[in-house]
This record gives C-alpha cells, sequence and structure tokens, in this order.
C-alpha cells in the first residue's frame, strides 16, 4: 500500500507540472452498471460474509470502502479526461480481479469495468452510436474478473498477456489472452506484444482504451515471475501509447499491480510509465504526428 504514498511523492518532486486531483467517489449508481446490487450493498454496510473477505483479501472496514469508491472515481475522471485532452490516468485502479457479484486477489471493484460502460453510456446518451473500447492488460496476472464482465459484449475487446501459472489459477476468456511462461523477459514480451496489437487492427476498431500498465512483470517483482527490466517496460508503455495516439484514441491509463521486493522499484517503473504517459499528453495538445 506504501507505494502509492511514494508515488505521489515523487510526482510532486519530479514530474511537477502534471496536474493531480482527487477524484469524486464512485456512486452506487455508477457502480451498478456493472456490479449486482446485492453486493454493492454488503460492501457499503458491512455485511460481506468472512469468505468474501479472505477471497478479496482484505478485511472490511469504512476506509476499505472508502477506497474501493475512489479508485473507480478516480478512473472514470481519468477517462473523462482522456476524451477531453488524449491521456490521462489514475495513480491506482487497475482492479481487474473483480466479478459483478463479488472481489477477489485485492480486488473489490472492477474500476475500468465501470468506467467503460459509464463511458459508452454517455457516449450513447448523445449520440445514440455504440462506443467500441479495447482494454489492454498488461499487468502480470490475467485480468479475469474484466473478461468475464465483458464476456459476451462485442463492443469491448479485452486483451490480457500475462503469465501462465500465475494467479488466478482459474483463467477467465479475454477476447485475447496471451499466457506467457515464468521468466519472460524483454524480447518475448515485446514480441507477444506486437503480435497482440496486430491481432487487434485485423478483428477491432476502437474509439478509446484503457490501459493497465502492471508494474508486476519487472524482474524484481515478488509475486511477478517475469524478468523484464526497467527499459523492456518503458518500451512496452511507449508501444502501446504510440498504437494509441496513431489511432488518435483517447487513452486512459490505471497503474494495476506492483509488489517489488524494494517498493521503489516499483515505484521507478510506474515514475517511467507517467513520463511516457506526460510526453504523449504533450502530443496530443501539439497534435505532433
Amino acid at each position: 500500500m506504501g507505494k502509492y504514498e511514494i508515488l505521489r511523492r515523487r510526482l510532486e518532486l519530479e514530474l511537477n507540472d502534471i496536474d493531480l486531483e482527487l477524484a469524486v467517489p464512485a456512486s452506487e449508481g455508477e457502480l451498478a452498471l456493472v456490479h449486482a446490487p446485492p453486493y454493492i450493498e454488503a460492501i457499503f454496510q458491512g455485511s460481506l460474509t468472512d469468505k468474501a473477505q479472505r477471497e478479496i483479501g482484505f478485511n472490511w472496514s469504512p476506509g476499505m470502502v472508502e477506497r474501493a469508491r475512489g479508485s473507480v472515481g478516480a478512473t472514470i475522471c481519468a477517462s473523462r479526461t482522456s476524451i477531453e485532452e488524449g491521456v490521462s490516468c489514475n495513480l491506482a485502479g487497475g482492479t481487474h480481479h473483480a466479478y459483478p457479484n463479488k472481489g477477489s486477489g485485492f480486488c473489490v471493484f472492477n474500476d475500468v469495468a465501470v468506467a467503460t460502460r459509464l463511458m459508452q453510456a454517455e457516449w450513447s446518451r448523445h449520440t445514440k452510436t455504440t462506443f467500441n473500447i479495447a482494454i489492454i492488460d498488461l499487468d502480470v496476472h490475467q485480468g479475469n474478473g474484466t473478461a468475464k464482465i465483458f464476456e459476451n459484449d462485442d463492443s469491448v475487446f479485452t486483451l490480457s498477456i500475462h503469465a501462465e501459472k500465475n494467479f488466478p489459477f482459474r483463467k477467465e476468456i479475454s477476447s485475447l489472452d496471451v499466457a506467457l511462461p515464468d521468466g519472460c523477459g524483454d524480447d518475448l514480451y515485446m514480441n507477444a506484444l506486437e503480435r497482440a496489437l496486430h491481432e487487434i487492427d485485423m478483428q477491432f476498431q476502437p474509439q478509446m482504451l484503457f490501459y493497465l500498465a502492471g508494474a508486476d512483470p519487472h524482474e524484481g517483482d515478488r509475486l511477478g515471475r517475469m524478468n523484464l527490466t526497467f527499459d523492456g517496460l518503458e518500451s512496452r508503455d511507449r508501444r502501446v501509447f504510440d498504437w494509441a495516439y496513431k489511432k488518435r484514441l483517447p487513452l486512459a491509463m490505471v497503474m494495476a499491480g506492483g509488489y517489488g521486493k524494494n517498493i521503489e522499484d516499483t515505484v521507478q517503473v510506474q515514475i517511467n510509465t507517467l513520463s511516457v504517459a506526460r510526453q504523449y499528453w504533450q502530443h496530443w495538445q501539439n497534435r505532433e504526428l
């Protein structure tokens, strides 16, 4: 949990021209675009069973509820800002293990799924047309909750590039899953990413992108079991941003997982990612080719 405070502090010192805003927590109505009302009520009222709390990984507390709502609200805020300015980011988020009726793996509500549904609803209300959204999930763990939520939805393309043998041990079916072996390094990962982006090009025409920029594929991560370097992860980020920018896709980014043996390594990966995001935000403002 300490990485969030460290990241915020380093941003204020090193990338202090990035606007930092406190997001409005997600409402019950917004959460209900994805999550079952009885589950939302159980979270809000503190009536989760012990089993449900164990699956989430957190004991219930008012602070847990506040944080979960705030994380979803921040992704909603980043979504709207990206549509206006091209690029925006939630400094937390990426809670992709949450299902409509339960949480899992430190994820209470699925922030990207809720924001996706809300952006589609707002777009449809104004244009009466469908809003196609791609979700590129590069956290080291499969985005199983997200995959399940959108499994029968042709307006959302879910890509998950993840460690084959890592959590969750029962995978769901994304639009495209790329399972990589333990010990995967920079070259294998980048080749897999290139093929996956090409596959999206062949199958789908998004109008917006959510990017889960997990730091946990880093070689110093306790839970990742991959061996990507700082340079490899920065190349990954640049490739995703470049792919989105060439298509002029608004990109809303969330930081997703990161569990470094040295927490400063996780934060450094995220600082590098945000530096890339900042550069592409500048491209958007200048409309550079």
